[in-house]
């Protein structure tokens, strides 16, 4: 249900978000508010999005004891919540589902939606086959190459993939794009936008469907350890997975610690938070990658999902109150903390949640052995394991 950090009714999280946006989707907004203040108030909408997260999504994700990573590193407990175990392999799909229901509320059988490491389009995808509703997924060309095999699965569910030329040719280019189709469509269409940003209410309705992950891992960490963690920790591109792992723990004392990417370590990046500034991004106030003149930058990093110049704004009142830090973490780290996963505990991390794991290590290192890390891995690497195959030369 709605928790007790809320916007206020203009949809602003301090300073931060709101509604800049054309007066042709201001209506559609509203309209979408009313439909998801509706349904977090019906009983019945939870009971089908519980069943689904259950028999479909396949939810609770366990909550993983790292134990050869803990020992490698020393120091702290490394705590894993497994959202890689998700169907589609990702904390996407927990979005997908209720947006999905939603719009079916909304009687809009048209859906769009962006992707940059193609995670969301292939759990928009399968939300699309599953209800029958029809599915538009834009994806910038840069994007199609490096994550080719979430571009096949996109194809086999019947998804409509629309490559984007425009730009550097990644996560921002094809946001601009899904939102003109859904400006010159808003009457038949549901704009399923994949992270916490975008104009209210999209930040805090995808904040409200991704706080399964953070209810499931502190009721989890309560009954495995019998306490809650020192640390938690998140990548952070658009930051839904890091809000929704986040929210459960916004009034314990908790260090929370937002992971951005710090590209390669110098003037290519996408740190946001840690080098942004404050302006305007399809349809938010936020902090965002721009010049001083307000042009928006491009952005770089070896992940796709974290490589967009703007951040939710729920994350920047985090970081303006205090409540939570970020910090960047470079590629070559993230490669790191990759393979020493792979090779000591068998899984194949998603590269966005490999920066998070490599600022782990180190929180982890800095903490005697009873404290605990947690740490969300959204995401499995499968998608990933032929870029980085060119980029080491596997053969």
């Amino acid at each position: 249900m709605i928790g007790t950090h809320q916007p206020d009714s203009l949809g602003r999280f301090g300073a931060f978000g709101g509604r800049f946006v054309p007066e042709t989707v201001m209506a559609a907004l509203d309209e979408l508010q009313a439909a998801v203040n509706e349904a977090l108030a019906d009983p019945a909408f939870h009971a089908e999005r519980d069943a689904l997260a259950r028999d479909f999504i396949g939810r609770p994700t366990p909550l993983y004891y790292a134990e050869r990573l803990s020992e490698a590193v020393g120091g702290a407990q490394i705590w894993l919540k497994r959202e890689d175990l998700n169907h589609t392999g990702a904390h996407k799909i927990n979005n997908a589902v209720g947006q999905a229901l939603i719009a079916r509320r909304l009687g809009k059988r048209r859906i769009v939606a962006e992707t940059g490491a193609g995670q969301h389009g292939v759990a928009a995808a399968t939300v699309c086959a599953r209800f029958g509703l029809d599915a538009v997924v834009y994806m910038g060309l840069e994007d199609t190459r490096r994550q080719r095999p979430n571009v096949v699965r996109m194809h086999m569910l019947g998804a409509e993939l629309v490559p984007v030329t425009a730009g550097a040719g990644t996560l921002k280019d094809a946001m601009n794009e899904a939102i003109r189709d859904w400006i010159a469509s808003v009457e038949t269409t549901h704009y399923m936008i994949g992270s916490a940003a975008g104009p209210h209410p999209y930040p805090l309705l995808v904040r409200e469907l991704q706080a399964v992950i953070g209810d499931e891992a502190r009721a989890q960490l309560l009954d495995r350890a019998g306490r809650l963690p020192d640390a938690v920790l998140a990548c952070v591109g658009g930051g839904s997975n890091a809000i929704g792992m986040f929210h459960a723990f916004r009034d314990d004392d908790v260090r929370l610690i937002g992971v951005e990417a710090g590209g390669d370590g110098a003037q290519l990046h996408a740190a946001t938070l840690g080098g942004g500034r404050v302006s305007i991004l399809h349809g938010s106030r936020s902090y965002v990658l721009a010049d001083g003149e307000g042009q928006v930058l491009e952005t770089h990093s070896i992940s796709a999902g974290l490589d967009y110049p703007g951040v939710g704004p729920e994350h920047a009142h985090l970081k303006e109150t205090g409540r939570a830090e970020y910090v960047p973490e470079t590629d070559e780290a993230a490669l790191v903390a990759f393979h020493r996963l792979c090779r000591l505990e068998g899984i194949i991390p998603a590269l966005e949640s490999a920066h998070a794991l490599a600022r782990a290590e180190r929180v982890a290192a800095s903490l005697p052995p009873a404290a605990i890390v947690l740490v969300c891995l959204s995401g499995r690497g499968d998608k990933d394991v032929d870029a980085i195959a060119d980029r080491e030369a596997v053969r």
